[in-house]
């Protein structure tokens, strides 16, 4: 699965690929892909992750949910530091 990264204060983007079922670090970030899954062939193209996001700040706030890629707003990490955008299944 592929996912950006933003630090927000650096303004720097990081791209990241990480299995279903395996989590990787950024900054304090843990991002865990528990699924993946795109739409069928048929239908326009798009792309869902549920995310377990933890970040070992204390008191920061988690996310545990669905992004998707083509609608990024709908759901979001609500971090003053930290932004992720789902890109894809690949």
């Amino acid at each position: 699965m592929k996912v950006v990264a933003l630090d927000k204060l650096s303004a720097q983007a990081t791209p990241l690929s990480i299995r279903v079922g395996d989590s990787a670090p950024f900054r304090t970030l843990t991002i865990a892909v528990r699924s993946c899954v795109t739409r069928p062939t048929d239908q326009p193209a798009d792309a869902a992750a549920w995310l377990d996001v933890t970040d070992s700040r204390p008191g920061s706030p988690e996310f545990h949910g669905w992004m998707l890629a083509d609608e990024p707003g709908l759901a979001v990490l609500q971090s003053p530091i930290y932004d992720l955008r789902v890109l894809g299944c690949r």
